[in-house]
């Protein structure tokens, strides 16, 4: 996917709330992951019917989220499905201009977040049964800075393309079969402002 589009920027309240379905937003995760699927084979990874994810991965694609990929396979009767882009970008400021649209966000926000918060706890579960390496590999902290607006933009700015070049990295090394002890791993970042209960 080297020509896609790098981080689509959705705009627009229909499109956002395509995403922010639960079963839609893990299949497009679990989409970016594999790059390439059929619905069968992410129906088993989010446990949900195969004619429902059918549905949904309709659903993605009319909002031109995902498209079909190229057969990986002989079989014609099999649709395989591909991002659309190299991953989504949602800003703030394209939904603060009217109350419903800020909703919207907010709810979708509120939906990731969830999701992200359950990976995690999930990790925490299952962190004993990983290997030494990955257990002390893995990062939780919390950093409480004094920041401009400008600073904290940028400092996300350097952040991302910090991210973005251990993904491609990444990415690369898989496709010239470096695979070993090569695992998924989520990075979540949140970075926003708050004030003192006395403030």
């Amino acid at each position: 996917m080297a020509d896609k589009e790098r981080d689509r920027r959705i705009t627009d309240v229909g499109t956002l709330k395509a995403l922010a379905h639960p079963v839609r937003a893990q299949l497009y995760r679990e989409l970016s992951l594999r790059r390439v699927a059929t619905a069968s084979q992410l129906a088993e990874q989010v446990d949900e019917a195969v004619a429902l994810v059918s549905y949904h991965l309709r659903k993605l694609a009319e909002h031109g989220l995902i498209e079909q990929a190229e057969p990986q396979r002989a079989d014609a009767r099999e649709r395989w499905w591909q991002p659309a882009s190299e991953g989504v970008e949602i800003r703030d400021a394209d939904f603060r201009d009217a109350p419903e649209k800020a909703a919207a966000h907010t709810a979708a926000s509120r939906l990731f977040f969830e999701q992200r918060a359950a990976m995690y706890r999930r990790f925490l579960d299952e962190r004993i049964t990983w290997e030494d390496a990955w257990a002390t590999a893995h990062e939780s902290s919390e950093s409480m800075l004094r920041l401009t607006a400008a600073e904290l933009t940028e400092l996300v700015r350097e952040m991302r393309a910090l991210l973005r070049r251990y993904e491609e990295d990444g990415r690369a090394a898989d496709a010239a079969g470096d695979t070993e002890g090569r695992e998924n791993v989520a990075v979540h970042m949140y970075a926003f402002p708050f004030r003192n209960a006395g403030s």
